[in-house]
């Protein structure tokens, strides 16, 4: 009797040890559309044996997800940089980076170092980048070759032809190409709404030379492609679809940097496979691989060299787009402060309300 209950005994340790390294062989992802695409989790499970179990989300979900379970329930998570720092303030819902476990010589320098500082709370880093897109200027060059910088859509050779959205990345925009930094004042906002008085009062000496405010994207795309609009404050995805049809169209970086988003890679605070987690991020970063995830998503990611990786006409369109020194120059977006959406708001309110003449 006593030697079958030993047996049973060590058959049940087996069993919880097995089960428990069976469940360590799963990720939970809590991803957006595309940045997991099914042929990347079949390399990375023939690689490591790790399975990736992918929940498609978006940023005001993911916080809901980690908020409701304090933290549990996903291994690893990928919110934008922008919603990470608030995020941990308040609910204390991610756990911090181990970077030794990240290969930092796969990363674009830039981009690393500026995730790590606008993820950073209290001292430690809380996200690495992985997908990111900007916006900047979409142009016909052929007709709008002196637009260089935003404020440049305000010239007279695209009077009429010009469009943007009434939003606050032109107000960012704006603020940069007028020698004006913005983000050095989201801590000031006495400084911020100052600013924001001189980006109104050139956005509305502007007006005349704007065809529309842009809500859409599909419709802008259109006003571009009719010729009706030359020169537009946009996103790069957007210039390259246009690219495809119209070798004179494309998108440029402006002088004063391109504004960029980052879509990153955080550990929630109760993962169970943070160890399957740097793995996966060490994985997808290879400039094959994040190649793969360029084409599902469309977007690029932050993995050094992937461009040469890419289709080949999506290669040459970053390429063009993007040299070196533009690439570094993107300005990246970092958490709102409480209380500047409402100077913005107001901003906008007051262009859109005042007179074209």
């Amino acid at each position: 009797m006593t030697t079958t209950k030993a047996i049973l005994g060590l058959t049940a340790i087996a069993g919880v040890a097995f089960a428990g390294q069976a469940q360590a062989e799963e990720l939970r992802l809590l991803t957006w559309g595309g940045y997991a695409p099914d042929s990347v989790i079949e390399q990375f499970k023939a690689e490591t044996g790790i399975d990736v179990k992918v929940t498609k989300s978006n940023n005001e979900d993911m916080i809901s997800k980690l908020r409701a379970t304090g933290g549990g329930g996903f291994d690893l998570a990928q919110p934008s940089q922008d919603r990470i720092s608030a995020a941990q303030a308040e609910h204390r819902i991610y756990k911090s980076m181990d970077l030794s476990q990240i290969d930092g010589s796969q990363f674009i320098g830039s981009m690393l170092e500026a995730t790590k500082g606008n993820t950073t709370y209290k001292g430690d880093v809380y996200g690495v980048p992985h997908v990111w897109g900007t916006s900047g200027l979409v142009l016909n060059t052929a007709t709008a070759s002196s637009v260089k910088d935003y404020t440049d859509l305000c010239n007279d050779a695209v009077a009429g032809k010009v469009s943007y959205r009434l939003k606050r990345p032109t107000l960012i925009g704006f603020a940069f190409s007028m020698g004006l930094d913005p983000f050095a004042a989201y801590g000031d906002k006495a400084k911020y709404k100052e600013i924001m008085g001189k980006v109104e009062e050139k956005l509305i000496s502007c007006k005349p030379n704007v065809k529309t405010y842009w809500e859409g994207g599909d419709a802008l795309l259109n006003l571009v492609r009719s010729g009706e609009v030359v020169a537009a404050m946009a996103w790069d995805t957007g210039g390259w679809k246009l690219n495809n049809d119209n070798a004179d169209v494309t998108f440029v970086a402006p002088k004063s940097g391109a504004l960029g988003w980052i879509d990153t890679f955080a550990l929630p605070k109760k993962t169970k496979n943070e160890a399957g987690a740097y793995k996966w991020i060490n994985f997808v970063m290879r400039p094959e691989i994040a190649a793969q995830i360029t084409a599902a998503a469309g977007n690029f990611t932050a993995s050094k060299g992937a461009d040469k990786f890419a289709e080949g006409k999506l290669k040459a369109q970053f390429q063009d787009s993007f040299p070196q020194a533009d690439l570094d120059n993107i300005k990246w977006y970092p958490t709102v402060p409480p209380g500047l959406e409402t100077i913005e708001g107001k901003v906008l309110d007051r262009v859109k309300a005042a007179s074209s003449n």
